[in-house]
């Protein structure tokens, strides 16, 4: 028997649509119940003048093992996942060798289970090696514990491939995860095509080839019936479109990265590597447009978008250099300043892209919330305490972050698994 209790700590579950002060009884893995007096229990963390949510789910991370261990390991992504407020993370199957089949995933179940910090599902592959040519053993992966598929940062731009996907995922009642781009339209390009790639001479990466893969998406999955949750969008025609199909009943979702509030394509004059992502930053347009998609509900989550790479390989030329940039360590804090401070979103609502939202992705029934008989994943954190940014103390074997240096608010205090406290 052991049991936990949560002391006096603000709890906002998005699932029960609560946010109080209140008294959170953990017993033997489980959330057992919420209550105004003491009762007795083995622990007791006390949690006045903190936030306590369930465990924050992360629909996809990057971890480059099997294949680029210098950049990130299953072990140290699940760490920095724990020291931001991630419970479960979902971890993108573009590594060497992909995750295309059932051994592959079980290896990233195993690895998991060795560090022990927090839960990790691998996502399966669409395609063999992610080249987009042949559908991967679906129902194989299925059995090796996968929650939705992707070619990671590969687009499908087959669309009879994409249709089959959606057909056969659809028998497993799981997702598509998708990148969505027109290849040829981004092709060598370096950042978000506008006034800035002119002025600085770089191929830009046009809105336009992200609208135009979401109406494809949309069309498809009106086509088979199946679902599909588009990754990291970054127009406003994109969340416009996917509002629309929402509307119309179709089965499609989408998230949203932090650094897409937090910066703008502007920052791309600094020819700083750590602001070369994919999608590319975008003008304050599309950034106004992606905040009221999380106002209206059109985007269901946030995602850090966890893209490590060692040092050397990002300290090259901007057109040479990887996409991406580690997040999971700075997501809750980013979002405190780009959503909460400016009032743009409720604490209710902000921890429901963190934590509901993802779960209602991932059909996680016992994650996500706080309710009676849940998993006791939880975190725990102070939304008022002071931090600055330094990146030598991330918990990420990478540390390719543009926001370095920044002062941030909101700091992960504790965090449980599975009912074991962890505190940070």
């Amino acid at each position: 028997m052991n049991s936990i209790l949560i002391r006096q700590g603000r709890l906002i579950d998005p699932s029960q649509k609560l946010d109080r002060t209140a008294n959170l009884f953990i017993e033997n893995g489980k959330i057992t119940r919420i209550l105004d007096e003491d009762v007795a229990a083995d622990e007791v963390i006390e949690a006045a003048g903190c936030i306590v949510t369930p465990g924050f789910i992360d629909t996809h991370v990057a971890v480059r093992e099997p294949g680029d261990e210098e950049d990130e390991t299953v072990a140290s992504v699940s760490n920095a996942a724990i020291h931001g407020g991630f419970t479960t993370i979902c971890t993108l199957p573009d590594t060497q060798p992909v995750v295309d089949n059932r051994a592959a995933a079980e290896f990233i179940h195993l690895q998991a289970e060795r560090a022990g910090y927090c839960h990790v599902s691998p996502l399966g592959a669409i395609t063999k090696n992610n080249d987009s040519e042949e559908l991967a053993e679906i129902g194989q992966l299925v059995d090796g514990g996968v929650l939705a598929f992707t070619d990671g940062k590969k687009s499908v731009a087959n669309s009879e491939i994409m249709r089959r996907a959606l057909e056969y995922t659809r028998m497993f009642n799981r997702p598509i995860f998708h990148h969505p781009q027109v290849p040829e339209m981004v092709e060598s390009g370096v950042m978000h095509e506008g006034f800035h790639s002119m002025k600085l001479g770089l191929r830009g990466m046009p809105n336009a080839a992200e609208e135009i893969m979401v109406s494809r998406d949309i069309a498809l999955v009106e086509l088979t019936g199946g679902r599909v949750h588009e990754m990291c969008i970054s127009t406003r025609a994109a969340v416009e479109h996917i509002r629309d199909a929402k509307r119309a009943g179709i089965a499609i979702s989408a998230d949203v990265t932090p650094h897409h509030l937090a910066l703008t394509d502007a920052e791309m004059e600094k020819f700083d590597t750590n602001y070369k992502v994919s999608p590319p930053l975008r003008d304050k347009d599309q950034i106004a447009a992606l905040i009221e998609g999380l106002q209206d509900g059109t985007i269901e989550a946030i995602t850090a978008d966890h893209q490590p790479h060692a040092d050397e390989k990002k300290h090259v030329e901007v057109d040479q250099a990887p996409f991406g940039i580690v997040g999971l360590e700075t997501a809750l804090s980013l979002c405190i300043k780009t959503l909460i401070d400016p009032g743009h979103l409720t604490w209710l609502q902000l921890i429901d892209k963190l934590t509901a939202g993802p779960a209602r992705i991932l059909n996680l029934e016992q994650k996500g919330t706080l309710r009676d008989g849940a998993d006791a994943d939880v975190t725990i954190f102070n939304p008022d305490e002071q931090w600055t940014v330094d990146v030598t103390k991330f918990k990420t074997l990478s540390k390719n972050s543009p926001f370095a240096g920044w002062e941030l608010r909101g700091r992960i205090k504790t965090i449980i698994v599975n009912g074991l406290p962890r505190t940070l």
